[in-house]
């Protein structure tokens, strides 16, 4: 295969990979959204911290999301570093990619269905897809809720949209990802509880990811406890900053003040 067949990652993308080989002064992957393009984990691009042991940090098998440093073209070659992706950013590669591993596996069974092959599927359907959703299995998400109609505004054709349709309702279930938090608030004025009211209020009234809650539970004043659920971590982190964002900001023009803890 030639260098222009092969697709090859860029610098700073962050990347799912398999280790296939760990030796004392670093990891070799293999990068599963590339063919053919492969990596090494140098050992000071493990962690921030000492390494002793490289094994208690990876190890072979293990699917792990990696930041590309370097890309060796000629090579299909990458240098790349896990001490550089965040919490954050793996846990949001990771759901991104499961998804569209997810996606093109119900779009193949409707391939089948269809009686054409997983190529001719993606040619002619899943291009249209992912030319209006982020992936494929957003979209088909979407028709559990609001029907095959999702897909027929994508100018997917009706029969495919309905076998789609029916596939997702049949294998997906919708997910709900839950995190936590403490805020405190707190109000010396003589009507603070009304106060309270209002901030909560006022902060229940952002907008919300599709899909997503919050419950407030009281511990004792001034603590409250936020329970965030949405489809996913990024829209549970965003529906979390934008409530207390809200209610801080609104204790703070009424007089008081507060803060939020993570757990």
């Amino acid at each position: 295969m030639s260098e222009e067949e092969v697709l090859l990652p860029e610098m700073g993308e962050l990347a799912i990979c398999t280790v296939i080989r760990v030796i004392p002064y670093g990891a070799y992957v293999k990068l599963d959204e590339y063919d053919k393009v492969e990596g090494l984990v140098h050992i000071s691009e493990i962690s921030s911290s000492w390494v002793k042991n490289i094994k208690e940090f990876v190890r072979e098998g293990q699917k792990i999301v990696l930041k590309v440093l370097r890309v060796d073209p000629a090579k299909f070659y990458a240098d790349l570093s896990l001490r550089r992706v965040n919490d954050r950013e793996r846990k949001e590669k990771l759901l991104q990619w499961k998804q569209e591993t997810r996606g093109k596996k119900l779009l193949n069974l409707a391939a089948e269905k269809m009686n054409v092959t997983p190529e001719e599927a993606y040619e002619k359907i899943g291009q249209l897809i992912e030319n209006n959703f982020e992936n494929i299995y957003l979209a088909l998400e979407k028709t559990i809720e609001k029907g095959d109609s999702v897909l027929v505004k994508c100018d997917v054709p009706s029969d495919w949209a309905k076998v789609l349709t029916e596939l997702a309702r049949a294998k997906i279930k919708v997910p709900k990802f839950k995190i936590r938090g403490i805020l405190e608030l707190r109000s010396n004025k003589p009507d603070g509880v009304t106060v309270l009211k209002n901030v909560f209020a006022k902060a229940r009234n952002v907008k919300k990811p599709e899909g997503s809650s919050i419950d407030i539970v009281t511990i004792s004043a001034p603590k409250y406890r936020l329970d965030i659920l949405a489809k996913n971590y990024k829209d549970a982190e965003n529906l979390l900053a934008r409530f207390t964002q809200t209610a801080l900001e609104t204790i703070k023009v009424e007089g008081g003040d507060g803060q939020i803890i993570r757990k």
